[in-house]
C-alpha cells in the first residue's frame, strides 16, 4: 500500500516536469499564440484548459504561483455542496479520482475512504496531485506556465475592434515580459484581473436591498437562524466578504508541527475572544453549544475554528460562524479585488501573521482557561502539507473579488424557489446546475452593540440552473470570465463555490473551443451546440433527483426538461415510468413528432418518448 502512495505523491513533481514544456513553449520575452488562453491555474481554469484541450484546440494556462488548484489545493478539502449530483462533468471526474485515490492507497474498507466521503473530503496535496495528473493527461494540446504574473492594467491587453487578441504577463522568474496571443481568453482569476484590464463593466461590493429585491442585500445585522437585528438598513456599500486561510490542522504528534509566535503579534487583537469563551457569548444557536463527544469539540479547537474532517487525521479548518472574531480578517481585504499584487502580497502576509497570531492566542494566552489552552495545544499544522511554504497554505482564500457585468445578471432569485418546494426559474441555455445556499461571510469587524458581525448570511436554495451569459461580459468580446462571472453579491454569494466553479470553466473551455472552430465571438456560440458537448462529457444541466449522467435517455431528458416539457417544478424525471395520456399529447402537442400517436406514446417509458421526441427535434 506504501508503495501505491509513494506513487502517486511523486507523480506530482513528474506532472511538473512534463507539463511545463506545453506544445509551445515562449522564449524570454518572446510571444506564443494559442488556440484559448486561460489566466489563473483555479480550479475553474483548470477546468477550462482541460475541457479546451479536450475539444482539440491548443490551450495555455498562465499561473502566477509555482502551484496550481487554488483553494482546494490550499486547505479547502471539505467540499461546498449542497446537494451532491447537482454538478457534474469534470468537477465530478475530480471527486471521483480523489475517492480512487483513497481506495487505492488504503483499501476500500480503510478510514481513509470513510473519512475521504466519497471523494468529496480530501487532503490539500491530494487534491493537487489530482490536478496535477488531468493537466499531465493533455500536455500534448495543454501547456501550464508558472510564475507569470498578469497585472489587471489596459497595456497590458491588446484589443483590435473590441475583441481581446492579446495580453502581457511577467515572468517572475526572470521579470521579462511575454506576449501571449489567442482567439479566445478565459479569466479564471479569483479577481478578474484579465476582464477588468479589458475594459469590462464590473462591480465590487453590496448592492442595496431595494435594487433587485434581494432580502440579504446591503448592511445586514443577522445572528446564525435568526431574523435580522436592529441596524439592518439593506443600504449598499462597497463591502466585500472576509478573507481567511483553509488551515490544514491535525493533532496527530507524528504530524503535528508546533504553531510558533509570529513575530508580528499583537495580543490585543484576540482579546475579546478570550472574554466570549470566559463568558460563554456566542451567535450560535442553543443546541450547538457546549462540549460534543467528538474529536471537533466546541470546548477546543472547533471553539476558535470550523473544523471538518478529512483524511488521515486532518481537518479543513475554516472560520467559525458563531463567533464574533475567528479566522476571517474583515475589513483589511476591501481594496483587494482592484488593488495589484504588491498590496495583494502585502495583505497575504499581514493575514498569515493573524491567523497564526489567533492559533498561537488559543494555545498559550493566560487570559483563556488552562484546560481550554491544553486542548488546544492538541493541534498544530500539518507538516505533511505545504512543505514549501511552512505547512501554511500558499493561497488566501478570496472569497469575492471583481463581479463582471455579463449578457445575464444572476440575483438571489434565480436560486430561489418560485414556489413552495418548487424550482428556481429554469434557464434554458443552462451550463451547469449547482447548488449551495446563498451565503456570505461577514465584511466588517465586530461593533459593539450589534447581535452579529454585518454580511453574515446563509439562506436557503434549491438546485438551480446557470445561464450561459453570466460568463459572457457585456461590451467586449473574445473573453470568457467564469470564475469571475456576473452577478450581486448575494447571487454571487452561491455561485462561488469551486464545484459550480469548475463546471462553470469546464463550459468556459468547451464554449472557446467551440467559438474557434466556427470562427465567432463566444458571446455567438449556439447554446444548443455548447450544452451538446458539456451533456457528451456528463454534464448535469437541470438536477433531477432519479436522473444522473450515464443513464439511458439522459440527455433527451435534460434537454426537453430545460425547454419546459417536465414541468416547472418537477423534482422527479421518472424515466422508467409510463406517460400519462396528457402527458403523451402534451408532449406530441408542442414537438409536432411525426409518425407517433398518443396510443403508441403511451406503450413508451417516459424516457423512450422523451428520446423520440428530442431525436426528431435535433
Amino acid at each position: 500500500m506504501m508503495k501505491k502512495r509513494r506513487g502517486l505523491l511523486s507523480g506530482l513533481v513528474v506532472g511538473l516536469a512534463l507539463i511545463l514544456p506545453g506544445p509551445s513553449v515562449p522564449a524570454r520575452g518572446a510571444e506564443a499564440t494559442f488556440d484559448v488562453v486561460v489566466v489563473g491555474a483555479t480550479p475553474g481554469g483548470i477546468m477550462a484548459g482541460v475541457a479546451a484541450a479536450r475539444a482539440g484546440r491548443s490551450a495555455a494556462i498562465l499561473e502566477r504561483g509555482e502551484h496550481v488548484g487554488g483553494l482546494p489545493a490550499n486547505g479547502l478539502g471539505a467540499t461546498d455542496i449542497g446537494t451532491r449530483g447537482a454538478t457534474g462533468g469534470l468537477f465530478l471526474e475530480f471527486v471521483g479520482r480523489v475517492k480512487r485515490h483513497y481506495v487505492e492507497t488504503y483499501g476500500v474498507d480503510s478510514k481513509q475512504v470513510r473519512d475521504c466521503s466519497d471523494g468529496y473530503h480530501f487532503e490539500p496535496r491530494v487534491a493537487e496531485a489530482v490536478f496535477e495528473a488531468l493537466l499531465a493527461e493533455r500536455r500534448d494540446r495543454l501547456a501550464v506556465f508558472r510564475n507569470r504574473q498578469f497585472d489587471a492594467e489596459p497595456e497590458n491587453v491588446d484589443l483590435e475592434d473590441g475583441r481581446v487578441v492579446a495580453i502581457r504577463v511577467r515572468d517572475r522568474a526572470s521579470c521579462s515580459v511575454e506576449t501571449y496571443r489567442a482567439q479566445v481568453f478565459i479569466d479564471a482569476t479569483y479577481e478578474g484581473d484579465l476582464a477588468a484590464a479589458a475594459g469590462c463593466e464590473y462591480r465590487v461590493g453590496r448592492e442595496g436591498r431595494d435594487e433587485f429585491g434581494e432580502a440579504m442585500a446591503g448592511r445586514l445585522y443577522k445572528p446564525w437562524g435568526a431574523d435580522p437585528a436592529p441596524g439592518s438598513t439593506g443600504q449598499a456599500d462597497n463591502a466585500i466578504q472576509a478573507f481567511n486561510y483553509r488551515l490544514c490542522l491535525t493533532r496527530n504528534p507524528e504530524d503535528r508541527a508546533e504553531v510558533a509566535r509570529p513575530e508580528r503579534y499583537d495580543r490585543a487583537e484576540y482579546l475579546s475572544l478570550a472574554d466570549d469563551i470566559r463568558e460563554g457569548r456566542t451567535t450560535a444557536p442553543a443546541d450547538a453549544r457546549g462540549p460534543k463527544p467528538t474529536a471537533l469539540a466546541w470546548d477546543s479547537i472547533g471553539r476558535i475554528f470550523n473544523p471538518v474532517a478529512t483524511p488521515n487525521g486532518k481537518v479543513d479548518a475554516n472560520n467559525q460562524h458563531w463567533n464574533f472574531l475567528s479566522s476571517d480578517l474583515p475589513e483589511e481585504n476591501w481594496p483587494w479585488p482592484t488593488s495589484g499584487w504588491d498590496w495583494r502580497d502585502r495583505f497575504a502576509a499581514r493575514l498569515r501573521d493573524y491567523t497564526l497570531g489567533l492559533l498561537y492566542f488559543a494555545q498559550n494566552d493566560p487570559s483563556l482557561p488552562e484546560d481550554f489552552r491544553a486542548r488546544c495545544r492538541e493541534w498544530g499544522l500539518a507538516k505533511s502539507e505545504f512543505a514549501d511554504n511552512g505547512h501554511f497554505p500558499r493561497q488566501v482564500y478570496v472569497r469575492e473579488g471583481r463581479r463582471i457585468v455579463g449578457d445575464f445578471w444572476f440575483t438571489a432569485k434565480d436560486a430561489i424557489p418560485t414556489t413552495p418546494g418548487g424550482r428556481p426559474p429554469i434557464h434554458a441555455d443552462s451550463i451547469t446546475a449547482s447548488h449551495y445556499a446563498l451565503d456570505s461571510h461577514a465584511v466588517r469587524k465586530r461593533e459593539p452593540g450589534r447581535a452579529h458581525l454585518d454580511g453574515f448570511f446563509s439562506s436557503p436554495s434549491r438546485p438551480y440552473t446557470i445561464p450561459y451569459g453570466v460568463i459572457v461580459p457585456k461590451g467586449v468580446d473574445g473573453v470568457l470570465t467564469p470564475v469571475p462571472v456576473s452577478g450581486t453579491h448575494v447571487g454571487f454569494s452561491t455561485l462561488r463555490m469551486e464545484p459550480c466553479w469548475m463546471a462553470l470553466g469546464e463550459a468556459a473551455g468547451e464554449a472557446a473551443a467551440l467559438a474557434v472552430e466556427s470562427g465567432v465571438a463566444p458571446r455567438k456560440v449556439p447554446a444548443d451546440a455548447l450544452q451538446d458537448r458539456l451533456l457528451r462529457h456528463g454534464a448535469v444541466l437541470m438536477f433531477f433527483r432519479d436522473a444522473k449522467p450515464g443513464d439511458p435517455h439522459f440527455e433527451a431528458v435534460q434537454r426537453l426538461a430545460l425547454l419546459g416539457y417536465l414541468g416547472a417544478d418537477a423534482w422527479l424525471a421518472r424515466p422508467d415510468q409510463k406517460p400519462t395520456e396528457v402527458e403523451a399529447r402534451d408532449w406530441l402537442g408542442r414537438s409536432g413528432l411525426a409518425g407517433t400517436t398518443v396510443e403508441q406514446a403511451l406503450d413508451l417509458t417516459r424516457g423512450e418518448l422523451l428520446a423520440r421526441i428530442w431525436e426528431s427535434l435535433r
